[in-house]
């Protein structure tokens, strides 16, 4: 059993590290800085893509590893434009390791407080806002000066996040409102339409 399933191992294995080393070209990590730009990483990618694609069509190649090989250069050629766009904007992370892993925290932290795995029910009553709860509480648990302060802010952008968090806030609950409770919604929306509409006489 081991033996026949030797050859389907040593595929994934080969496509681990290809996987591997594409994201070791897109990290630049053995460029001095000077060099991590989007134009000599970009070059040196563009390379290995092609002589994977080349090498992908060899007699060793099994037709599921070959299909793969080729799923993964149509994809990445699709996304390469902002593959290497972390190298033009800078402060602009190069993966978004870090949101996943504070959205991670944030749903974690919601599932202790209610005991919910699903946490849809925060999101739509308190809106994006839930993720400035977070930094919030660890402002409260690290050393004095050690967090980042928001009593910078301007009260007048403040408030026009505010309203647009509360807009998107809304649109968000009208989706759930359609897809779960539709009936509901669309009476509500008839009766909406018919008290704006009785006061108007007809068009001339």
């Amino acid at each position: 059993m081991r033996e026949r399933e030797r050859p389907r191992l040593e595929s994934v294995r080969r496509m681990q590290q290809q996987v591997l080393e594409a994201a070791a070209l897109l990290a630049g990590a053995d460029l001095p800085p000077e060099q991590q730009s989007s134009t000599v990483i970009g070059e040196r990618f563009d390379r290995w893509c092609a002589e994977l694609a080349v090498s992908s069509q060899a007699a060793g190649v099994g037709p599921k590893e070959r299909e793969c090989l080729a799923h993964f250069v149509a994809v990445t050629a699709r996304l390469r434009p902002h593959l290497l766009e972390c190298y033009r904007v800078r402060g602009l992370p190069r993966t978004n390791n870090d949101m996943e892993g504070f959205i991670r925290r944030v749903k974690s932290r919601y599932r202790r407080i209610s005991g919910r795995k699903n946490w849809n029910r925060y999101l739509l009553r308190y809106g994006r806002r839930i993720v400035f709860y977070e930094p919030v509480g660890a402002a409260r648990a690290a050393p004095a000066g050690a967090a980042p302060s928001v009593s910078g802010v301007a009260r007048a952008r403040w408030r026009a996040a505010r309203a647009e968090q509360r807009d998107r806030q809304t649109e968000q609950l009208q989706q759930y409102r359609f897809r779960h409770k539709r009936g509901a919604f669309l009476a509500n929306l008839e009766a909406r339409w018919a008290a704006a509409s009785s006061g108007t006489g007809p068009l001339p």
